[in-house]
């Protein structure tokens, strides 16, 4: 086993990868940037180097820094955590060929899952069905209408490069194509130097499912369930659970086999995800890419399956043959996980950086929150804002849901604005504890807040005037009663009149 690991990443996921590590007597090496010379991944590794400024492009994304401090420091492999180098094949074919070990797939299946278009064809090869669309990048605006057409409306551009949303855009009908095709291609040029675009029919009510894989370089092969990851802003996950409230066994099976399929074209070895489309209307589900490296969303899989991906990954890379088969694999419970961001969900999910000048983390059966940050921390402007992922575990969605519930409003931050409100709402929806998902959840959520909110309002504004008329009344009653007072009734008056007429 290896004595040394390098972990080439920052915040929670390299906190992840060093208690594994701890876990399994490994020692480990942290890189980071001057923006984060205090952060929590730097003072829990054994060794911690700086590599650099606090643009990434300037410190994590830099190879050459990376591999020095890994020859420096003598670690024997490279875990590269998710984003940054993670998925980049040219740093991979560099950390082989200095005598390191990538903890990782091969660089062939990096590539070949790497671009849409080649991962598509390489699903259609192996027989995984796929979203109707082209293999080839669209060549001019024609094409892309008389195709769009043959597909019928509603599309979907997306960028053959990268992920994330980045151009990706969504057309209903042939008058936003133009638009939509310029403003694709023009994205994907500015985030991944690489303007190629296809088109593929857009699925109704699509939920997004992802099937979390684990190889071996023995040829072994195995799915371990599905994970819901519909609640989706700007085409990036916030919500995730396992399983699918949507699933049943046999569902989650055929799923499985499919994700294998891909899995074994490209020849893959250590932990990966095979992502689908599943149409909530009747479960007829498409491949949609591959993300070859650990998933963010990864502690539900490890909740429901009692499997530690982590450890996994380096047993794998260290050439041992996986630790289960596929029988060994039960799913178990329920889990959901909150990514909890430095966000404002109240102004379009900015970032919201700063001083994290209060937290208090939720505890309790259930619960488990893999952060990245302390009371104190600062949370930078030039990285991802995600502080944790909040995650609770039930015997079924309800008690999961239940126990979230509880966890959110344990969960504190002070000094900057968070996503915890947002998660506290969409707890209590009734949508979302239906089950009832697909990848425009948090529009249609969005609009129930407003409704919502106005009802508050509406029904304030109620009790408000009602209060006023009820005060304006009692001035009134109040009024006739003190001229009451003052003026004596007629009976009064007749009486005093008799008794004056008496004493006459």
């Amino acid at each position: 086993m290896f004595k040394k690991i390098l972990i080439a990443n920052r915040g929670e996921i390299a906190i992840r990868v060093i208690r594994a590590c701890r876990e399994m007597g490994i020692k480990t090496v942290a890189v980071y940037s001057e923006a984060d010379k205090d952060a929590l991944h730097v003072r829990m590794s054994d060794e911690a180097y700086l590599v650099g400024k606090p643009p990434s492009n300037e410190s994590y994304l830099r190879s050459d820094k990376i591999l020095e401090v890994a020859k420096e420091s003598k670690a024997e492999a490279i875990h590269p955590g998710y984003g940054f180098l993670s998925e980049n094949a040219d740093f991979v074919r560099k950390v082989t060929d200095a005598g390191i070990t990538f903890i990782g797939p091969p660089p062939e299946a990096m590539e070949g899952m790497g671009g849409k278009i080649s991962a598509r064809k390489i699903a259609i090869d192996a027989g995984c069905p796929v979203v109707p669309g082209t293999t080839e990048p669209l060549k001019s605006f024609d094409e892309a209408k008389e195709t769009a057409k043959s597909f019928g409306y509603p599309v979907m551009l997306k960028a053959s490069a990268g992920g994330g949303g980045k151009g990706m855009r969504l057309v209903h009908d042939e008058s936003e194509l133009k638009s939509g095709l310029e403003n694709s291609k023009a994205e994907a040029l500015a985030s991944f130097g690489d303007d190629a675009v296809y088109v593929e029919k857009a699925i109704v009510r699509p939920r997004h499912i992802e099937i979390q894989i684990m190889s071996d370089s023995h040829g072994n092969h195995v799915h371990l369930g599905e994970r819901e990851c519909s609640i989706q802003r700007r085409h990036q996950k916030v919500v995730e659970e396992a399983p699918s409230p949507i699933n049943d066994a046999d569902l989650r099976e055929h799923m499985g086999r499919e994700a294998v399929k891909v899995a074994k074209a490209v020849n893959y070895v250590g932990a990966g995800t095979v992502e689908f489309l599943l149409s909530d209307v009747d479960k007829s589900f498409y491949f949609l890419e591959m993300n070859t490296r650990l998933q963010v969303e990864h502690p539900v899989t490890e909740l429901v399956t009692g499997m530690d991906l982590v450890k996994e990954q380096i047993r794998v890379a260290n050439g041992e043959k996986l630790s289960f088969t596929q029988e060994d694999i039960k799913i178990k419970g329920h889990a959901i996980e909150c990514r909890v961001y430095a966000e404002d969900p109240d102004n379009n999910f900015l970032p919201s950086p700063g001083k994290i000048t209060r937290l208090h983390l939720p505890q309790g059966n259930g619960v488990r929150d893999d952060g990245g940050v302390y009371e104190g921390a600062e949370v930078s402007i030039y990285y991802d804002p995600m502080i944790s992922k909040l995650c609770t575990y039930g015997k079924n969605r309800q008690d999961a849901i239940e126990k979230m519930k509880r966890a959110l409003l344990e969960y504190e931050v002070g000094g900057i604005k968070t996503t915890l409100p947002f998660f506290r709402e969409i707890m209590e929806d009734e949508v979302f504890i239906e089950g009832s998902l697909d990848t425009g959840f948090i529009s249609a959520f969005n609009e129930r807040r407003k409704e919502r909110k106005a009802d508050v309002i509406n029904r304030d504004m109620a009790i408000i005037a009602a209060a006023l008329a009820n005060s304006k009344n009692q001035k009134k009653v109040s009024a006739k009663a003190q001229n009451a007072s003052a003026a004596p009734s007629r009976w009064v008056m007749s009486g005093r009149l008799a008794m004056m007429k008496n004493n006459l």
